[in-house]
């Protein structure tokens, strides 16, 4: 049987608690019990995502979170979708910069069905994978990278923005879609090879929270995944660190058939789990989480020079995380206008720091995303997941709401003063264009029906 220790409940876990182990094969399992109610989710990360990509093949590890729903050795084409629906239970994957994940919310009754299903795939996808299933998902992909990307408005704006805060050469400059001269150039040869160095026990972590029996759990466990042998071949991604500050500020101008001018920007932030990045995000939660906001008070009720107005975080752990501006405007707005409104607001920000009551919003607010997502079976084992893999103990994942509580006023002020500055941010400018031929109607329903049939698409 695996080896592992108990956890007791932490301060600030509200009761949670999590036992960790590990297999032989280095696969590390999560355990966290709830008998609420009769459902368990199984949550499986993969510690690979586009930063451990080349140049010349980004897209492979969006492109294999596909290819991992076409089959495997006992599992014929889409079985994996057919077996967890036919059974009650709801599933997906999605893949970012720094993993992939595959998870399953299932009937208690039904849990030993979705570890043997994680199990085949991880240890025999290899025996399903041909050129028919290849092709098959490099469409679909390519499809997904055109209706999400390319032909919506404002489609390219994160691909856009992450190019210009991460330079050329910098793991996180591309973006988990990858592009479609990629996409096309991969290889049968290349997919096999990436999933022999990255879809192997000792890289992953699986967690199952819910109504369990844990002894029973783990001897399913080793049931399945523990013959799977592990495989010592993948290299550490490259280097993702930079200076804290950008040094000058970075902009494009995109002339596109878009609803409004728009104002984006990404500030270069402190990394995920640090004090700092809790700071960060607690400043941007003040300046432009939701309609209390000071952006969206300013932009969108007193001037009316926006029609939305938001600020949120996009947490790193493997380089700077992103504060992601985006303003849309409202009428024939100029953007320069919201752009001197934006930075008033944020020098006022610096110098003042947060309210009493803005600070007590905006840890409410997080605290209560935060008691969303470990109060969910689901959720829980995706945070106990991120913690392990990311900064090597999932039990940061139950004491993540008192942390946040923890941090003062005078560090936010900090961090909005050290990083939400001009010289620290890249600038994406919207400035639309009219359309030369417009789409009849038959042409606009026929795109939006493009994705009804695709169960798998994620």
């Amino acid at each position: 049987m695996p080896m592992g220790h108990t956890a007791t409940a932490q301060a600030g876990s509200g009761g949670l608690t999590a036992t960790e182990h590990r297999l032989a094969n280095g696969l590390r399992v999560v355990l966290s019990e709830d008998h609420l109610t009769p459902v368990a989710a199984v949550c499986l990360w993969y510690d690979v995502g586009s930063r451990h990509e080349v140049k010349g093949r980004t897209g492979l590890a969006h492109l294999f979170e596909h290819l991992m729903f076409q089959g495997s050795g006992q599992v014929k084409g889409n079985g994996h979708f057919e077996l967890v629906q036919g059974a009650g239970g709801s599933l997906n994957g999605t893949t970012s910069f720094e993993r992939t994940n595959y998870f399953e919310t299932m009937p208690t009754h039904q849990l030993e069905l979705a570890l043997w299903l994680e199990a085949d795939r991880m240890g025999s996808l290899l025996a399903a994978l041909d050129e028919e299933s290849m092709e098959n998902q490099r469409d679909v992909v390519k499809n997904e990278r055109r209706q999400r990307y390319d032909n919506v408005p404002y489609g390219t704006a994160f691909e856009r923005l992450t190019a210009l805060a991460y330079p050329e050469g910098h793991p996180y400059h591309h973006t988990p879609i990858g592009s479609m001269a990629d996409l096309d150039a991969a290889t049968l040869d290349d997919a096999r090879s990436f999933f022999r160095t990255n879809y192997a026990p000792n890289n992953a972590v699986l967690s199952v929270v819910g109504d369990i029996d844990p002894e029973q759990t783990l001897a399913w466990i080793e049931k399945y995944f523990g013959t799977i042998p592990s495989h010592d071949g993948k290299q550490p991604p490259r280097d993702g660190s930079l200076p804290e500050v950008i040094g000058g500020e970075l902009r494009e101008e995109v002339h596109e058939e878009v609803p409004a001018r728009a104002l984006m920007a990404a500030y270069r932030l402190p990394h995920d789990g640090t004090r700092e990045c809790d700071a960060a995000d607690l400043a941007l939660t003040v300046l432009g989480g939701g309609e209390s906001s000071r952006l969206h008070n300013r932009l969108v009720r007193r001037d009316r020079t926006a029609v939305a107005a938001g600020f949120g975080l996009l947490r790193l752990a493997g380089a700077p995380s992103l504060g992601w501006l985006d303003v849309k405007t409202s009428g024939g707005v100029e953007v320069a206008q919201i752009e001197a409104a934006v930075d008033e607001e944020l020098a006022r920000f610096a110098e003042e720091g947060p309210s009493p009551e803005e600070m007590e919003r905006a840890q409410a607010q997080l605290e209560r995303e935060w008691l969303d997502r470990l109060g969910t079976v689901a959720g829980r084992a995706d945070e106990l997941c991120r913690f392990a893999v990311l900064f090597g103990d999932p039990q940061l994942a139950l004491s993540a709401v008192h942390r946040v509580l923890d941090v003062t006023a005078g560090e936010v002020r900090a961090a909005a003063r050290a990083q939400l500055r001009p010289d620290n941010r890249a600038v994406l400018v919207y400035e639309p264009v009219e359309s030369a031929e417009p789409a009849d109607e038959a042409e606009t329903d026929a795109a939006d029906d493009t994705d009804a049939h695709e169960g798998a698409d994620k």
